[in-house]
């Protein structure tokens, strides 16, 4: 535990409990609380290596027999040392009894930054068995800096300085990591790890640390903001202040809800401030914000991949001082570098690595980078029913075709890369088809449908991109036969002998009974008749089916 050489807490329950007193004079001198506030609390807890103020209280845990400090203290919360606040002349000339403030810091994380100017910039130091130690990383600092900003609620990674000549012992994360405690630890001594966290803003529930839900610092909690009080100018400055590249993307809901609470000013940026909390603010227009309006930012990254052919596949490159850089690694962290760049670049997990050698503009040598070929996700494919016979319906549990009848089963997609192949896959048998994908997208024709047909369909595209098979596979297509529905079937044959009926019995009332006319009537009724058998004839092949019509041509 750290002892400060300037304030102590005393007659309490531990080093983070007792009666605030400063050093004045190589005597200690104890505090009126009408000369302090929370924003010196807080840097008093900080100074002696304690957690966040939990009680502030005159009286609290008794008198001072000595003297009282004569100033008063005007703190703004973010020293490292209650020393360097500023103060003031005391406004009274006494302190009455029980007046003595008294502190109650909660206990220390076993993380803490030092040396920075704040609580969330500094080296890292570990708590570990009675003292504070050192913590070192090399190549995978950034993933520590980032447990290390989540563990004290510092927001996202700003930037990671350098390692320094001191050195500590070795901590390995893999970013997912809510504390040290869950990283591996080694006695390796490494560089000492430096980290700059973002302490009023974070992007919280996005693909990676440019992109999220926007949350803001409010009283040792964060709260989400309203899209109606958050606009370009300030997403500017909040992509600065997370060390991201320019605003890509801003929208109300974009992340989802936070669980908290809604930040209750509307921020007024000029789009040039360095830190979000630098903004001139304003009494909010809105008296709550409706669900789904927290607003989510999706900034440009700082690191990009490029001659891949996507945004995820290709030589990395880091933008940094204003210009795009090419990153060089040593064999060995290769991999630890690509997985932090898939991360980054919320493209899931690394494929697979080649290098490249690059002429370096930079140095007058020649480097080698890794050349990332990183896995983009082919786009699910739709799979959809067609036909031109009208044996297709919508059935209770999906589409149905008639026996008998053809139907067409097309498999496409997004248009994403050139070529590539579907696979029809059925899972009723052992069949399958496959088909070159024309204009994305390929149609499978069956003839005749029958009882094998029925079952589940599914497509899956199939494409050859980067020197890797990558496939994606649709939805499943539940698809039934059927018998055709007799109802249609007796309607149509009624409707055919109305015809025939109404049509005998109009030339027999329109022609003359003799004899010769009668003659011409049987003709002509004749002829009638034969054309009505013809139809019925024809609407029943038509009703049967391709199927059943070969079948009773052959029975004929």
């Amino acid at each position: 535990m750290k002892e400060s050489e300037s304030v102590r807490l005393v007659n309490g329950a531990g080093l983070c409990s007792g009666r605030v007193e400063v050093k004045s004079n190589q005597s200690w001198a104890s505090v009126c609380e009408a000369d302090f506030d929370r924003q010196d609390a807080e840097v008093v807890c900080r100074d002696v290596g304690c957690g966040a103020p939990a009680a502030l209280q005159g009286g609290l845990y008794g008198e001072g027999e000595g003297q009282t400090w004569d100033k008063e203290f005007q703190c703004k919360g973010k020293e490292s040392l209650l020393l360097d606040c500023d103060t003031s002349d005391r406004k009274h000339n006494t302190c009455p009894p029980g007046n003595a403030v008294g502190l109650t810091c909660s206990e220390p994380d076993d993380v803490r930054l030092v040396g920075g100017g704040s609580r969330c910039a500094g080296g890292v130091e570990w708590y570990d068995q009675g003292e504070w130690r050192i913590v070192g990383a090399d190549w995978n600092k950034e993933n520590v800096a980032a447990v290390v900003c989540r563990q004290m609620g510092c927001g996202s990674t700003v930037s990671v300085p350098p390692g320094n000549i001191t050195r500590g012992f070795g901590v390995f994360c893999s970013w997912s990591e809510s504390s040290l405690r869950e990283c591996s630890r080694s006695y390796d001594l490494l560089p000492g790890l430096t980290v700059i966290c973002s302490e009023s803003v974070r992007l919280v529930d996005g693909a990676g640390l440019c992109s999220g839900r926007v949350e803001v610092k409010s009283n040792q909690s964060w709260a989400s903001v309203c899209e109606a009080d958050f606009d370009r100018q300030d997403a500017e400055v909040v992509c600065v202040e997370l060390g991201c590249g320019a605003p890509a993307a801003l929208q109300g809901g974009l992340y989802g809800e936070g669980e908290g609470q809604t930040w209750d000013k509307e921020f007024q940026c000029k789009g040039k401030e360095a830190l979000l909390l630098d903004c001139d603010t304003s009494d909010r227009k809105h008296n709550t914000c409706l669900p789904g309006n927290a607003v989510g930012l999706t900034c440009s990254d700082d690191v990009r991949l490029v001659g891949g052919g996507s945004r995820c596949a290709g030589g990395v490159e880091w933008y940094d001082q204003g210009a795009w850089r090419t990153v060089g690694t040593q064999d060995w962290e290769q991999e630890d570098v690509a997985a932090v760049v898939c991360r980054q670049l919320g493209c899931g997990s690394t494929v697979s690595m080649s290098c490249l050698s690059l002429i370096s503009t930079y140095v007058v040598s020649v480097t080698v980078g890794p050349l990332l070929m990183l896995p983009y996700l082919l786009v699910q494919p739709d799979i959809f029913l067609t036909d031109s016979m009208g044996g297709v319906s919508r059935g209770h549990q999906g589409p149905e075709v008639f026996r008998g009848y053809s139907f067409t089963i097309t498999c496409s997609t997004q248009p994403q890369y050139p070529g590539g192949s579907f696979l029809l896959m059925f899972n009723g048998s052992n069949r399958t088809q496959t088909q070159l994908a024309v204009n994305h997208s390929a149609a499978f024709l069956f003839p005749a449908a029958d009882d094998s047909h029925q079952g589940n369909y599914s497509c899956v595209y199939d494409n050859y991109v980067f020197a890797h098979n990558f496939s994606s596979e649709s939805e499943l297509l539940s698809l039934t036969i059927t018998a055709s529905p007799l109802p249609a079937f007796i309607i149509r044959h009624v409707v055919v002998l109305l015809i025939l009926l109404t049509s005998i019995t109009t030339s027999y009332l329109y022609y003359k009974p003799t004899k010769r006319q009668k003659r011409v009537n049987r003709v002509s009724s004749m002829d009638l008749y034969v054309n009505a058998m013809e139809m019925v004839s024809l609407s029943s092949r038509a009703e049967a089916g391709p199927g059943e019509e070969r079948a009773a041509q052959g029975t004929e």
